[in-house]
């Protein structure tokens, strides 16, 4: 099978794909790719140096498609892809949680949403909705904001509300709950023991309020729940996907993976098959 032989195909495959790239400006194959049907990309620190530049890029891959969605995983704090070579000057979501002002945390995440709608970016993997129960846990840390899943509740809701009253879209994260693992995604596969009803107080509470505050998307995490599925990896699980956040939970929004090269899914499946047995579990972008 040839990729001209199929374009149809192409077209679908692309269409759920949100891959980023490498430089400040768009490279020829990015080009080619949207003209056959890629709908989405995402910036990351590489791709950043500065407003204007951001600004001409966002406008570069605009021209090739008005339609695309731009991407980038902007939660302040310790993960901030605009500061990258700075550090960043917006407070993260430990120290809005421990503040637990939530007029502050929305007016932080309305900054933000102003300048990523300013740059022309409209989707932001952002807030993380992980209840840090365990405070070993080497991969979440202060991108939470607490322990407590009354705290993360409100403060994930105000930041869906500032960010999204910008003209951004936001982005609960890492469904259904990272928060109380060991392992680092990227590297391994973590497992989340606790049982379903532990789950629905603790780590679930979060995703319900982002979603009650309009969140208009939801990353799946790359671990292992068995409570919901002893097999599949959350992203991967149809179970996950499709019973508990569309079903149960009643989700109708975008469902987008965490990054399927990341060790947990990619070590085990590979790139191309985490991403095909994402799409078959339930989701509609990787």
């Amino acid at each position: 099978m040839t990729e001209s032989s199929h374009p149809r195909l192409l077209r679908w495959a692309h269409s759920v794909l949100q891959p980023g790239f490498e430089g400040t400006t768009v490279p020829d194959w990015v080009r080619r790719r949207i003209s056959e049907g890629l709908a989405s990309v995402v910036l990351f620190g590489r791709n950043i140096h500065g407003p204007e530049q951001v600004a001409g890029l966002t406008t570069a891959l605009y021209a090739e498609n008005p339609g695309l969605v731009v991407a980038v995983d902007e939660e302040a704090g310790d993960v901030t892809r605009l500061e990258a070579r700075t550090g960043a000057s917006r407070p993260g979501n430990l120290a809005l949680g421990t503040l637990d002002d939530i007029d502050v945390t929305e007016q932080v995440a309305r900054d933000v949403g102003r300048e990523l709608r300013g740059l022309g970016i409209t989707l932001n993997y952002a807030p993380s909705a992980d209840v840090n129960t365990n405070p070993l846990n080497p991969v979440i840390g202060v991108r939470s904001f607490g322990a407590r899943p009354d705290v993360v509740s409100r403060h994930a809701a105000a930041w869906v509300r500032g960010l999204q009253s910008a003209g951004v879209a936001a982005c609960a994260k890492h469904f259904p709950g990272h928060g109380d693992t060991v392992v680092d995604s990227h590297l391994g596969l973590p497992q989340v023991s606790a049982d379903a009803g532990t789950l629905a107080l603790t780590a679930l509470p979060p995703f319900i309020a982002a979603m009650d505050a309009g969140v208009r998307a939801v990353m799946t995490a790359h671990l292992l729940v068995p409570a919901y599925d002893a097999r599949w990896p959350a992203t991967l699980s149809r179970p996950v996907v499709g019973d508990l956040l569309r079903g149960e939970l009643g989700f109708t929004g975008l469902v987008v993976t965490d990054a399927v090269e990341m060790g947990a899914v990619a070590d085990r499946y590979g790139v191309p098959g985490a991403a095909v047995r994402a799409v078959a579990a339930g989701a509609d972008a990787v």
